[in-house]
């Protein structure tokens, strides 16, 4: 399957990327059938911060996008549970004049969709680039990349931001000399049961597990404090499948999956296969960005950087196999973070070098991506969350 990016691609003009974002323009933009989409970026190009559209659900058709707040690098962004604040990784090695990188808190406009800056805190650690919110909606768990640790930071009732509530600083590395020299946390994610946080960290080939205390905001070690991924492989991002027992991860320096068996009831984890992102063998210069579970729990998928493609596979949900049925072309190069729409009915795929998102609907009996036609630009799009 091939796609000619010109066909669907639909250039902004300058001016029309000039328009400030208001409160009008997304209502006038949005219905009912509408869902609002926020996308971070890198902010060392073009971009400004945080950018805000919308998707038609019927068609599949974006609206202009417009920058909803101006903050830096915003590479990756949480929503609260109650849908009135959205809070952002800033990616940096330096925040505001102080060593480290910052996490940023935002209302939320109900009706317009408009990010209003509540303030700002810093994550403990150089290079925050992944983030989620405790299913409490009282805490948010930051992973640092650049400085190999986490951190907990508590939510106060008007979604500002308290002072790290827990750090954890990780030690250790692998076999990669050149990206694995010491610890890379690359993304925190809770348990279905909000019990345990799992931080894949690429830099030790180790998948963290830490038992979180909702009342507190604490971290400690669970009783399986790691599991061990392949050598070499980077694990990066992590899913936890939606009944509970199964999980994976994508490794990026190796282009593959690995899927886990995941008690819950213990917080622990059993490395259970891993299969390649690629239809033809390696590719040079490919890495793995994103791994997402489909909300009906029967496809996996995860984007190559460099193939530029989305590997889709078919899940056995009894035993957590993994068999790739595809590889759709997103479109553009350098495909980051891809997001799946709550009924999983759409993929929009942030497709980093090129600067575009484009949108594709999900054949519900194949799992496979089809291209809508519609795409929008973005400069360095990163992260793509529905709200």
């Amino acid at each position: 399957m091939s796609i000619d990016r010109r066909k669907f691609t639909r250039t902004l003009t300058q001016a029309a990327m000039a328009v400030p974002f208001t409160k009008s323009v997304l209502r006038a933009a949005g219905s009912s059938d509408d869902l609002r989409v926020y996308v971070g970026t890198y902010t060392r190009g073009e971009s400004k911060g945080i950018h805000a559209l919308r998707l038609e659900r019927q068609s599949g058709e974006l609206t202009s996008p417009k920058v909803a707040a101006e903050t830096v690098s915003p590479s990756f962004l949480a929503l609260h549970p109650n849908g009135r604040f959205l809070y952002a990784a800033n990616e940096v090695g330096k925040f505001k004049g102080e060593a480290g990188g910052g996490v940023s808190a935002f209302a939320i406009g109900r009706r317009s969709g408009e990010l209003t800056p509540l303030n700002d805190q810093l994550s403990g650690g150089g290079g925050p680039c992944h983030l989620v919110v405790d299913k409490t909606g009282r805490y948010v768990l930051v992973a640092n990349y650049g400085g190999g640790s986490v951190s907990v930071l508590p939510i106060g009732e008007d979604g500002r931001l308290g002072k790290a509530s827990a750090f954890v600083q990780h030690e250790g590395s692998s076999v990669n000399p050149r990206r694995q020299k010491g610890p890379h946390a690359h993304s925190i994610n809770l348990s279905n049961d909000n019990r345990f946080a799992v931080v894949a960290d690429l830099g030790m080939d180790k998948v963290m597990i830490y038992r979180f205390d909702a009342d507190k905001g604490t971290l400690e070690p669970g009783e399986q404090p790691f599991v061990k991924t392949p050598a070499g492989g980077g694990p990066r991002h992590f899913a936890f499948h939606p009944n509970g027992r199964l999980a994976f991860s994508n490794l990026e320096l190796t282009s593959e999956v690995a899927s886990f068996v995941y008690r819950a009831g213990r917080g622990q984890l059993q490395v259970n296969m891993k299969v390649s992102t690629l239809p033809d063998g390696p590719v040079a210069g490919n890495s793995t960005a994103e791994v997402q579970v489909h909300p009906n729990g029967r496809y996996v998928y995860c984007s190559n950087r460099g193939h530029n493609s989305i590997a889709v596979f078919r899940l056995n949900q009894k035993t957590g196999g993994l068999r790739r049925v595809g590889n759709v072309p997103t479109g553009g190069e350098i495909p980051r973070n891809f997001g799946l729409d709550p009924s999983g009915a759409f993929l929009v795929a942030a497709n980093q070098k090129s600067g575009n998102l484009v949108v594709f609907r999900i054949n519900q009996e194949t799992g496979l991506p089809e291209a809508t036609g519609h795409s929008v630009e973005i400069p360095s799009p990163v992260c793509v969350k529905f709200l």
